[in-house]
């Protein structure tokens, strides 16, 4: 495999968290009997541009197809933060009627519905048929398609520009992560302004979010490779903050290098020398990573089989891409996690990928009083704990295992 960004040949891994199938490949009760494809999760460091990457074992039209169970809108705390956004951008851009906001990845609507509130004519990209039909339901256009070149060809000769371009947890999510960023110089309006949010690698390496690494995250982005890969494509980063969603993000701000009404703020050099200072563009910041996993799944599972041991019930909330990733590198199945809760009814009455722990609604949890509930979806800890306050009635309690086994 070489790097997607500079193609330079890959050697150095960074963790293996050896053969799972992809992590929102749910399954119904009949296929329970099937066989279920296992894809290596191997992730390789760059030596030479540093970029953290995983190869595309799983092909991204088959990981975002029409029955992609993941709809933004069941979180309310994502749901907060979106409007939140939308709120920023619209008084720092002073975006109005005469604006044109393009989201990609835009999924069911989730945050384009906040700026359509406020009469800002919107568009929504979006692969997967099912996510995009929701979003339609809301009045919000929605064109299902991979964004790319292609695409912003496509729309660019219709006249179709943006003065907001964004993307909230794609950047990761594309292979070929070069045409992605070309593609959004070519949607961009002359004076126009692009956002990405992406999880941050520095996050990742220093709080042990290794259960973030699945198929769908083809990179791992650090502020480094991300301003050299938009400055490869004519693209300036002039402002970055770092936010708190999934346990830690960077929400970036571009424009065309050619645009001189932005002026760089000093957040860029800011940020930069913070990650310098940690080692981020050196290979011995990512050694002993395996270590750090192999610690947790250790943890993890000694607790699971303590509890069986001692005829406890243990269940999970929250039936994540992330919850996957951890419960099958750890070995953990069925017999030592009764079930997991979801909100999603897209998730419930299905089985997990791999470990086939079944997914229920949230009765199970008042019906069954479970000794402990495993919140597998850690970064959304305060939202769980909650709504779920009502277990201390039983004396239930919460376990999160990232970055470190935790019973509160």
């Amino acid at each position: 495999m070489n790097c997607r960004f500079c193609k330079t040949p890959l050697t150095h891994v960074f963790i293996d968290l050896n053969n799972s199938p992809a992590s929102n490949s749910f399954l119904t009760k009949e296929q329970l009997n099937e066989p279920e494809i296992f894809y290596p999760l191997k992730v390789f460091i760059c030596d030479k541009c540093f970029l953290v990457q995983v190869d595309e074992y799983k092909k991204s039209d088959a990981i975002f197809s029409s029955d992609y169970v993941y709809f933004s809108s069941f979180s309310t705390s994502w749901l907060a933060h979106a409007k939140e956004y939308t709120k920023k951008m619209t008084d720092r851009f002073a975006l109005n009627a005469n604006s044109k906001v393009i989201e990609i990845a835009s999924n069911d609507g989730y945050l384009l519905q906040y700026f359509k509130e406020q009469n800002i004519p919107v568009l929504g990209i979006e692969p997967t048929a099912n996510t995009a039909k929701a979003a339609a339901q809301k009045g919000i256009e929605t064109i299902v398609d991979f964004f790319g070149v292609r695409l912003a060809k496509e729309l660019a000769a219709k006249n179709i520009k943006a003065d907001l371009l964004l993307g909230n947890n794609v950047l990761a999510h594309v292979p070929d992560i070069v045409d992605f960023v070309a593609g959004m110089k070519i949607l961009l309006k002359e004076n126009g302004i692009i956002t990405m949010e992406f999880p941050h690698l520095m996050q990742l390496v220093d709080n042990n979010q290794f259960d973030t690494i699945y198929h769908e995250h083809f990179s791992y982005l650090s502020f480094h490779i991300v301003k050299q890969i938009f400055e490869s494509q004519g693209l300036q980063l002039f402002d970055v903050e770092e936010i708190p969603t999934h346990g830690g993000s960077l929400r970036i701000y571009a424009t065309h290098k050619e645009n001189t009404q932005q002026n760089i703020s000093e957040n860029v050099n800011n940020l930069l020398q913070k990650e310098y200072s940690k080692g981020i563009n050196a290979l011995d910041y990512y050694n002993n990573f395996q270590q750090k996993a192999l610690k947790v799944k250790l943890d993890i599972t000694d607790f699971l089989i303590k509890q069986k041991r001692d005829n406890k019930k243990v269940a999970a909330y929250g039936a994540a891409a992330k919850g996957n990733t951890l419960l099958n590198y750890c070995g953990i199945k069925s017999d030592l996690i009764d079930f997991v809760v979801d909100a999603n009814p897209h998730k419930q009455n299905k089985f997990l990928p791999a470990s086939h722990i079944p997914v229920m609604n949230e009765d199970e949890l008042k019906k069954n009083k479970p000794d402990y509930i495993i919140i597998l979806p850690w970064n959304l800890k305060t939202e769980i704990t909650a709504q779920l306050n009502y277990i201390k009635v039983w004396g239930g309690k919460f376990v999160v295992a990232i970055p470190e086994l935790e019973i509160f």
